[in-house]
């Protein structure tokens, strides 16, 4: 990687990764967590909720989670991948959605 790609991936991640895209969860409000398995390599879940900030309302990310599919987990179909993706999240994030209210949000066509 050229120094000038890694000085923009830098760039790139601390913008995605700090206010005001990060906010603190409020365990008061609904979460969001959207879930990607659209890969066939890995999953991508986001842990999102929507805050007043400043007298306005907006949706601000509390976390971002990614991890490789297994070898055991590369053959399955779209719908297990999707299934796996669902509660993947959900046991990392447990403490988040134990007594919440949350909705889950995904572009596979089976969950809408």
């Amino acid at each position: 990687m050229t120094k000038e790609r890694r000085y923009s991936y830098e760039r790139i991640k601390h913008k995605i990764t700090n206010a005001p895209v990060c906010i603190l969860p409020d365990f008061e409000l609904p979460f969001k967590l959207y879930i990607d398995a659209a890969c066939s390599q890995g999953l991508g879940a986001a842990l999102h909720q929507r805050q007043i900030v400043d007298c306005e309302t907006r949706e601000g990310v509390i976390c971002y989670l990614s991890r490789q599919l297994k070898y055991s987990e590369a053959g399955y179909g779209t719908t297990q991948t999707e299934c796996l993706h669902l509660v993947w999240p959900l046991k990392k994030l447990h403490y988040f959605f134990e007594g919440a209210v949350f909705e889950v949000f995904t572009e596979h066509e089976d969950y809408q």
